[in-house]
């Protein structure tokens, strides 16, 4: 009679603070279970919502609303808390708090391998860990692309995987030993990567006309920024495209572009879980420098207007974008306007070359890459039996 091995557990760590962290984990453990099936059963924490204190148990509803409409506190306290010694004095304020609710959290969950997607979780979580009787591997995966928080970069992690080359020069700098870090680029969902069609196809799917320019209008699932602004500023031009605009879970943004008289053929989407098939059908991408989003549009070869950020932390994001001509920066309606209407204008050669340095950043095979470095972390037999 054949035994069944009991599948190793694989904890999730993250908090719902913009969608980027939950669409890694996500896009991980379904890259594992691909490669590996039936071998790790999984389960996902809020650690905010789950374990932190007042007023942090309420940031996964308060950030949208933070960094929408008080951008520049956000940016001071970013600022103010990225450095060595700052951010482990701010991180550390708290961890006495912490502390018990996230013990008892590991003992009930009882995992045999931790992957954290939030900057500002993991370091609460490894100290816990280092008073823990069991030896528990545990991996950071960088879900910033470019201006990292040196929160990210905990030496007491077995590793820390990164999405960009600067991302590790980052860690470096910081104190990472190179051994603890590997780029492996930001995990896409490997549905995205593998329901990517045709143009025509996708546009046929979603019943959109086949030959007008389209343009795709997102800005994370919480539909943050300045959508409204951004569609009426381009909705006033009378363009000869089609637009497709997704708000995300902002019932408050849909019912205002509900209410607009369009001068082109549009469709407004809430939050969506087929976002390949949308990339696949647009031209042209505009959006915030989320780094979610942008690495779906590389995997897509969309190129990009980036229609704001989040200051500090998505700065290098523009960066990344803008220096690798895979698409430009318009920080305000009209200055998207602008570029529409000269990208519009201009012959399509001049897209094609933001469209094809765009595929040239992309890295679709990352989650699978980080698949194959949990199981070979877990099946190691060299892990130390404590961090020092």
């Amino acid at each position: 009679m054949t035994i069944l091995a009991k599948p190793k557990r694989i904890l999730f760590l993250l908090s719902d603070t913009g969608g980027g962290h939950r669409a890694a984990a996500q896009a991980i453990q379904t890259a594992i279970e691909q490669q590996y099936p039936n071998v790790y059963e999984f389960n996902t924490i809020d650690v905010f919502k789950c374990c932190a204190t007042f007023p942090y148990q309420y940031m996964p509803f308060f950030y949208p609303l933070w960094v929408t409409y008080s951008s520049i506190t956000w940016q001071m306290g970013y600022v103010l808390t990225d450095g060595r010694l700052r951010s482990r004095f701010f991180l550390d304020a708290t961890y006495p708090r912490w502390k018990p609710k996230i013990e008892a959290m590991i003992n009930a969950q009882n995992p045999d391998l931790i992957i954290c997607t939030h900057s500002l979780i993991n370091r609460a979580v490894l100290k816990t860990l280092q008073t823990m009787p069991k030896r528990i591997p545990f991996i950071t995966v960088v879900t910033d692309l470019v201006s990292t928080p040196v929160s990210w970069y905990q030496p007491l992690a077995d590793l820390c995987l990164v999405p960009t080359v600067e991302a590790y020069e980052r860690g470096l700098k910081v104190g990472m030993k190179p051994e603890q870090m590997q780029i492996t680029g930001l995990p896409v969902h490997p549905d995205f990567v593998l329901h990517l069609s045709d143009k025509q196809s996708a546009r046929r799917e979603l019943g959109w006309l086949p030959y007008k320019t389209t343009v795709l209008l997102v800005s994370g699932g919480d539909g943050m920024g300045p959508v409204y602004k951004t569609v009426k500023a381009i909705n006033e031009q009378g363009f000869d495209i089609q637009l497709a605009i997704v708000a995300g879970r902002n019932e408050r943004l849909k019912r205002q572009l509900n209410r607009l008289d369009w001068q082109q053929p549009t469709y407004v989407y809430p939050f969506v879980n087929y976002m390949a098939t949308l990339m696949a059908a647009a031209d042209i991408l505009i959006t915030k420098a989320g780094p979610a989003t942008i690495t779906e549009a590389c995997t897509a070869g969309l190129p990009m207007i980036l229609s704001g950020r989040v200051p500090g932390q998505e700065d290098g994001n523009v960066r990344f974008v803008v220096n690798n001509k895979a698409g430009v920066f318009a920080p305000k309606p009209q200055m998207v306007v602008d570029y529409l209407r000269a990208w519009l204008e201009a012959d399509p050669s001049v897209r094609e070359v933001y469209s094809r340095t765009a595929r040239q950043l992309a890295q679709p095979y990352a989650a699978w890459r980080v698949a194959d470095v949990v199981h070979q972390l877990l099946e190691s037999s060299e892990i130390p039996s404590k961090i020092n």
